[in-house]
């Protein structure tokens, strides 16, 4: 059976990492893997989504509405801009920090309050954290990134050691160590 991942914030925030990490592990792992960057990659600030489909044979990078399994959000506005894209039983893994959008900025509207609440209200499986203090609390505010996806692995039956060697893989070599503990503070081992 195919699984679907989103994974949706915004430019600049390192998704396109962790979708080349995400994508890497799994393949290690034998499965079939799709991986689609959608848009606003080279527009920093803009709205960023990347798919990542894995199975035993996956046909298109495209996931459609209602069948995310997770959807891992660096920002909550971004995740509850995409949570129609969750399938009924499916999970929102979200750093809770809040970046302005375009509209926010220029005071043509305000960020909405309570989303996580509004989220869970709707019945959504949130798993949601302050990731940018972790990454802080790691070395670096850019390694937001490896803290959602230390999260995103407590939900996979892939071992630790596994997801540390595809960040060895994936990561420059001087950053690697910030990295695994960004990650192990993700996975909350830290």
């Amino acid at each position: 059976m195919t699984k679907n991942i989103m994974i949706v914030g915004v430019g600049g925030q390192g998704s396109l990492l962790a979708s080349k990490l995400l994508g890497h592990l799994l393949l290690s792992e034998g499965y079939d893997v799709k991986v689609s960057e959608v848009h606003g990659m080279s527009q920093r600030g803009g709205s960023v989504v990347t798919y990542v489909r894995f199975g035993e044979k996956v046909y298109s990078p495209i996931i459609d509405k209602g069948e995310a399994d997770f959807i891992v959000s660096f920002e909550k506005l971004e995740a509850a801009r995409y949570v129609e894209y969750l399938r009924p039983d499916g999970r929102v893994v979200v750093n809770t920090q809040e970046i302005d959008p375009m509209p926010v900025i220029i005071g043509a509207a305000q960020y909405p309050e309570n989303l996580i609440e509004k989220m869970e209200v709707l019945g959504i499986k949130v798993d949601a954290m302050d990731c940018l203090s972790l990454a802080e609390e790691a070395g670096s505010s850019k390694a937001v990134n490896i803290v959602l996806m230390g999260r995103l692995s407590k939900y996979f039956d892939i071992p630790v050691e596994k997801w540390q060697k595809a960040i060895e893989e994936c990561v420059p070599a001087k950053f690697v160590e910030l990295n695994h503990k960004a990650f192990a503070l993700g996975r909350g081992e830290e």
